[in-house]
């Protein structure tokens, strides 16, 4: 069974996010808050996890995993950024936005896209996120919590613990989630494209 950390959603228990970070760093799959749904996330190199995330959300090859970063300069190694896609990013983040950008060799090949070579980034706006990138020191592999056959993510940690229990290594209880996902927007190619409209306002990106 998974392990189920109840942590204080504006003030995180450090001993329950190290806790959680172990987790992490021993290969293991986590469920945890991102400011808009819940999501499954996994340290950036491990394979296995990455495999498992895949096949809990039925997921194709061709899926765009996204990058939880702590802040723009993590984003910065990890994509390749021109002035435009600074800026955008520089006035959106953290918040509800996932920008798809060009990935450097830092991002392991697996969760890139296998054609366009392309990584979702998100700057995730809520305490328990930031404090599990912080104390991890490194950005998380992550997709938002939507099984197969759902349209909509699942809201409620005590339902997450009962059908993923057995699938996952740990559930982060901060509280009820929401039920839209983060905006979407391709910022690899020459002007901003909205692919998926979601919490954040996608206007700003638009005309």
């Amino acid at each position: 069974m998974s392990q189920y950390f109840e942590i204080h959603p504006r003030t995180p228990q450090p001993r329950l996010i190290r806790r959680a970070v172990e987790i992490l760093r021993d290969g293991g799959v986590i469920v945890y808050p991102t400011g808009t749904t819940y999501a499954l996330g996994c340290a950036m190199g491990e394979k296995a996890a990455v495999d498992r995330i895949r096949q809990l959300r039925g997921l194709e090859e061709r899926h765009h995993f996204t990058l939880a970063c702590r802040d723009l300069s993590d984003i910065g190694s990890y994509t390749r950024l021109d002035n435009t896609a600074f800026r955008l990013l520089k006035a959106h983040v953290p918040g509800p936005y996932t920008f798809v950008l060009r990935a450097t060799a830092e991002v392991p090949r697996r969760v890139q896209h296998t054609r366009r070579k392309t990584i979702g980034i998100r700057v995730p706006d809520h305490p328990v996120a930031q404090a599990l990138l912080e104390a991890l020191g490194e950005p998380l592999t992550t997709s938002t919590l939507l099984l197969p056959g759902e349209t909509d993510p699942m809201t409620d940690p005590v339902d997450m613990r009962e059908r993923l229990g057995r699938q996952v290594d740990a559930i982060i209880d901060a509280g009820s989630g929401g039920l839209e996902p983060s905006t979407v927007v391709d910022l690899s190619g020459e002007r901003p494209e909205v692919i998926r409209r979601g919490a954040g306002d996608a206007h700003v990106f638009e005309g």
